[in-house]
């Protein structure tokens, strides 16, 4: 395990914001850390890279201990917190000078994480002209410079375009993949860590309900088919009687477990047959706050 933690508190003041937190975040993963604002998250992250000290239990990275190796620990962790820390009057190719000098890495990393990040024709733009997708990567990319053995990204894709999730998302995915870091991104958006994780944590007020590989998620967010029509009480009835089992059941919309594109336009044809009028057919997944409650409940 890249991070192991056991039994990982902390208070702020009188409020407990992290409880028991037991992490396990395997090599060469992308490690999704889920909840929603205000669980937690940024807080672990700075437990982790040592910003805010522990008040009960033990952080071991690489497989050392995180207070007594400090520095040899720190030195191959790469990390973004909020918002990346940028001289927007620099271009981007000076930004990463800059901190080459700061850390004595060779100036040849700058052109290797410009090409990386894919920021290499922007490079002597000033980097306040860049759109938060463009900073985004060159945050990333000053995280790399040492060439860090793991990644640390609190809410990278926060405020991004969907064109911005999709550049950072195949950004992260290609670090795993080709350049064998282990990366531990926190998130509010269920389906995006989806997307690109490997494995998942989820927390809710400081504790963890849910930790392991995105397989396992799956199996408990099962999706689902909704189907909109404008007699449901009928067409669950109807759809009961031939073998599907109605799971929710509203207004104008019912839905039944999926389990295939083929079973979606079974279901349409069938209906359709049966002179039910289908406005609209589609799998949904479960939202965040609907996988916490089943989490809970199962737990």
């Amino acid at each position: 395990m890249v991070i192991d933690t056991q039994g990982l508190s902390f208070h702020f003041g009188n409020q407990q914001v992290v409880k028991s937190l037991s992490l396990q975040v395997p090599e060469g993963s992308i490690y999704g850390f889920l909840g929603p604002n205000g669980a937690g998250k940024t807080t672990t992250i700075k437990l982790l890279l040592n910003l805010l000290k522990t008040d009960q239990g033990s952080i071991r990275i690489f497989g050392k201990d995180l207070v007594t190796n400090r520095i040899s620990i720190l030195s191959q962790i790469g990390s973004l917190i909020e918002q990346p820390a940028i001289y927007s009057h620099l271009s981007g190719r000076e930004n990463l000078i800059n901190r080459a000098l700061l850390l004595q890495v060779p100036e040849s990393r700058v052109d290797e994480m410009l090409k990386l990040v894919r920021l290499k024709e922007a490079a002597n733009k000033k980097a306040g002209k860049y759109s938060l997708g463009m900073k985004q990567r060159l945050g990333i990319a000053l995280a790399l410079l040492p060439d860090p053995q793991l990644l640390i990204l609190d809410e990278p894709t926060n405020g991004l375009d969907p064109n911005g999730i999709i550049e950072v998302r195949e950004l992260l995915i290609r670090l795993v993949n080709q350049h064998k870091k282990t990366v531990f991104v926190s998130s509010h958006l269920l389906a995006e860590v989806e997307r690109m994780a490997t494995h998942v944590g989820i927390i809710d007020k400081g504790e963890l309900l849910f930790q392991g590989s995105i397989k396992d998620l799956e199996a408990i967010s099962q999706p689902q088919v909704q189907i909109e029509v404008d007699t449901t009480v009928d067409v669950a009835n109807f759809l009961k009687k031939h073998g599907f089992t109605v799971t929710d059941i509203s207004e104008d919309h019912l839905t039944v477990p999926f389990s295939s594109k083929e079973q979606m336009g079974e279901i349409n044809t069938l209906l359709n047959k049966n002179n039910y009028q289908v406005y609209s057919i589609h799998k949904i997944q479960k939202d965040l706050e609907k996988l916490f409650l089943d989490i809970t409940q199962k737990a």
